[in-house]
């Protein structure tokens, strides 16, 4: 005869952590709506503020320029930066890379600088090294400035208006449409700050931030406006084990991707997905949890919610 299975007990440590978090998130269910409202608009105000001090550097494939980029030069970034632009007379920008068969760095200088004095330049230092160049005109820079503003524009209003047929109530709907707009803005006021280029790049990023921020919105937003619990601090609790599960596994791919990519356009598209989503850890969660209380707890929708 086959003994008899018996349940494995859930180790003490893991007990201890799974009650801290819950205590945790309880804490913020039960939290006043006002201070679930004020924290993240202060959040949002500073960003603005950020943006308006310190928007981020427009790319070259934005604003055109000339990329030179040398395979097989070992060099620090920065002294080599300050090095060509004493040369040249123009301030230039630095960035290694390492590549599956080859490594270097490339180099970028504004429109109007001669790619082959930059080339001239650094084979002073490295004779050995293989150069190529590209030049982006001012027009073109334009227009893919133009193109991106126009797409995450019109992508904005097609999830603004898919939330408001789904919902058809303005508060809630509203709600959904600022935290994503306040997402997008945290994530560009971090770019500006930590030197992260705006280019189409990032701009995809961008767009996709777009997707990845309303579906925790509207996961919430669903569960309580439509919640089987008998209170919304149940329902948010409900809620709030989904939702962090999902976006917690997003976040730790795209630490993945960061840690160990080594392209720079990878780089930046990962750090700002990864800006926006700790933004709407705060903004899903907090702002929109607390207007939702509002909200629930007024006469007309049964006082007591």
């Amino acid at each position: 005869m086959s003994k008899p299975k018996t349940k494995r007990k859930p180790a003490a440590g893991n007990v201890a952590g799974a009650s801290k978090t819950r205590k945790w998130l309880k804490s913020l269910a039960e939290m006043e709506y006002r201070k679930m409202v004020l924290y993240p608009l202060v959040v949002f105000l500073v960003a603005l503020v950020l943006l308006a001090v310190n928007f981020p550097t427009l790319g070259i494939d934005l604003q055109g320029g000339v990329v030179v980029t040398a395979y097989g030069v070992d060099a620090n970034p920065d002294q080599l930066a300050k090095d060509l632009s004493g040369k040249l007379g123009v301030e230039v920008r630095v960035e290694s890379f390492t590549g599956v068969k080859s490594s270097g760095v490339r180099v970028y200088a504004p429109t109007g600088t001669d790619p082959l004095k930059i080339i001239d330049a650094m084979k002073d230092e490295y004779p050995n090294a293989e150069y190529t160049h590209s030049e982006v005109q001012p027009t073109f820079g334009k227009i893919a400035q133009q193109q991106g503003i126009k797409a995450l524009i019109f992508a904005f209003l097609a999830m603004a208006a898919v939330v408001f047929l789904f919902f058809r109530d303005p508060v809630p709907s509203f709600t959904i449409i600022f935290s994503a707009l306040s997402d997008m803005t945290i994530a560009i006021a971090l770019m500006g700050l930590f030197g992260i280029e705006l280019t189409t790049a990032t701009i995809a990023a961008l767009l996709m931030l777009i997707g990845y921020t309303v579906d925790s919105n509207i996961l919430l937003t669903t569960k309580l406006l439509r919640r089987k619990e008998d209170t919304v601090e149940d329902a948010y609790l409900s809620a709030v084990s989904t939702g962090f599960t999902m976006s917690t596994t997003t976040l730790g791919a795209l630490i993945m991707l960061w840690i160990i990519s080594t392209s720079q356009t990878l780089d930046n598209i990962a750090i700002v997905l990864i800006f926006g989503l700790l933004a709407d850890f705060m903004n899903t969660w907090i702002l929109n949890a607390g207007v939702l209380k509002w909200y629930l707890s007024r006469p007309s929708r049964g006082g007591n919610a």
